[in-house]
């Protein structure tokens, strides 16, 4: 069966302070994304699309295109800042492009199949992407039944800053209910928490399911994210800085019930890169990883095959 993998990497990276997606942390000089990748070779994807814009695209496919080419059908997609609706004016003034959903949308034309969409600098462990390319085997293309894998809110924090993350609410057979992209988690002590938008200090459990931006879609979903991005962009297409995420745009679908998301939680362990303090420790998980046998020291040695795990 035909699966895609659609990865998001065209952010800027404003609290790293640079493109993250192309900082090495694997012992031969992988990326992030090269594991990304292995890991979906494995799970049974067969299609790779990575999300990039035009000012990063000779260095990205001298480094990740050109290891990953051998082993899977790779494309590339492009978001850029005056790729919008016709008729839509922006304010010249603005330098980012729109949010993911934007992102999702420049795939249009390469995808007509079941597809995850990942993080660039997300680490989401192998099991994830059993889970998404099992559920993705049981979905009709036309169907409007889709995916998220949930991670334990406590498993996904950093010890350098804030981050934001997606809080999740289910109903019964793990259907998501709502979803409300939540930005400024913190930790202190034994305490998660973040404030408000009235400057009120709300703690929330450690073990709240949160989104962090791994999805399983149908090619059912592009006419909806576009109908929800041409209303976003009526409010703030002369904005300077909001975005208009996945996690938002899905729990728009949810409330208009115009699509079903069933949450699939994993045991994976999450590592990411949001600060520069990141890094290392994503290194050591990474090395810890190999020793257990997990990941090959090179994952991309000529010679040696990628098996799909069943």
């Amino acid at each position: 069966m035909e699966k895609a993998i659609a990865i998001l990497a065209a952010g800027i990276g404003n609290r790293y302070g640079g493109f993250k997606q192309m900082d090495p942390v694997g012992p031969s000089g992988e990326f992030i994304i090269d594991y990304s990748v292995y890991d979906a070779l494995r799970a049974g994807f067969n299609k790779v699309i990575f999300i990039i814009r035009h000012d990063i695209e000779q260095e990205f496919k001298a480094t990740i295109g050109e290891r990953v080419a051998d082993s899977i059908e790779t494309f590339y997609s492009f978001q850029e800042i005056d790729d919008l609706p016709e008729g839509i004016e922006f304010n010249p003034e603005r330098t980012k492009p729109w949010g993911t959903v934007q992102a999702v949308l420049t795939c249009t034309n390469l995808i007509n199949c079941p597809f995850a969409v990942i993080n660039a600098d997300d680490f989401y462990g192998r099991e994830s992407y059993k889970k998404v390319s099992t559920f993705l085997d049981t979905v009709l293309p036309d169907k409007k039944d889709y995916s998220m894998v949930g991670f334990k809110l406590n498993n996904t924090l950093s010890k350098h800053g804030g981050v934001t993350r997606g809080i999740c609410k289910s109903r019964e057979n793990d259907i998501l209910n709502s979803i409300v992209e939540t930005s400024g988690i913190n930790c202190s002590g034994n305490k998660i928490y973040f404030k408000d938008s009235a400057g009120n200090r709300k703690e929330l459990n450690k073990d709240t399911l949160v989104s962090m931006n791994m999805w399983g879609f149908t090619p059912s979903i592009f006419g909806l994210l576009e109908e929800e991005f041409e209303i976003f962009l009526q409010s703030y297409a002369k904005d300077l800085k909001h975005e208009l995420v996945i996690p938002t745009a899905v729990n728009s679908l949810i409330a208009k019930s115009k699509a079903s998301v069933k949450v699939l939680s994993t045991s994976s362990n999450w590592f990411g890169i949001t600060y520069p303090g990141d890094r290392n420790e994503v290194i050591a998980r990474i090395r810890q990883l190999i020793k257990l046998g997990e990941y090959p020291d090179n994952l991309w040695k000529k010679g040696v095959p990628i098996v799909i795990e069943r």
